[in-house]
């Protein structure tokens, strides 16, 4: 008997989602949305049968970390993202820029590791500013 509860509980794991799977796909419901949206509206273009409680929880985290913005809505809230899907990459970005003391170090390792075509981009931007 001991046997079989550790194969039912080994199968567990598998069933879960990788980290930051829920999040990305609550944040690609937002912006899809032509405006901002309350919980339920966001599980319902889930579709997934997560249940509306998750969804809560994970819009209240991606509150507290700033990626989206919610108004109150009855008794709830309807929440928006905070920036598009190049801004919140950009804002990631700085985050781990931040991370570091030594900031010259971490852009000259990451301008080195780019390809020639993104290098030519990055150049673009610093000498014209964005298009």
């Amino acid at each position: 008997m001991p046997d079989e509860r550790k194969a039912e509980s080994s199968d567990a794991p598998a069933d879960r989602r990788p980290a930051g799977e829920l999040e990305a796909s609550v944040l690609a419901a937002l912006w899809a949305a032509d405006a901002p949206l309350t919980p339920g509206a966001v599980q319902l273009a889930l579709g997934d049968g997560l249940a509306r409680t998750t969804v809560t929880t994970i819009l209240t985290r991606l509150h507290a970390k700033g990626t989206v913005t919610r108004a109150r809505e009855g008794r709830g809230y309807a929440y928006a993202p905070a920036q598009d899907a190049p801004g919140l990459t950009a804002r990631r970005m700085h985050a781990e820029l931040d991370k570091d003391d030594d900031r010259d170090t971490v852009l000259a390792r990451f301008v080195s590791d780019l390809t020639p075509e993104d290098e030519q981009l990055l150049r673009a931007l610093l000498d014209n500013g964005p298009a």
